[in-house]
């Protein structure tokens, strides 16, 4: 299984729908908190080209946001991604 990392904020509404989603498929990630960090968030824009929270990475792939990682659940393609 790849590695899964989010970018997120505590105060994120669809933060928390993401991980809930990764949750609820039983997916270890390694959440990144850019709340207060602007070194952090500088690195997750300069990576994914977005400003906004969330912002996932499935191993290499950038998924991108919680409408996009949701996308992808409902076109039957997150578990294939989710499985390498």
């Amino acid at each position: 299984m790849p590695d899964v990392v989010i970018y997120s904020s505590s105060w994120c509404p669809f933060c928390t729908r993401a991980k809930q989603l990764l949750a609820s498929k039983q997916v270890a990630f390694k959440e990144l908190n850019v709340d207060g960090n602007a070194a952090l968030r500088a690195e997750m824009t300069k990576k994914a080209g977005r400003t906004s929270v969330p912002q996932i990475w499935i191993g290499a792939a950038h998924v991108g946001g919680c409408d996009d990682l949701y996308a992808l659940e409902r076109a039957g393609k997150l578990d294939t991604l989710l499985q390498g």
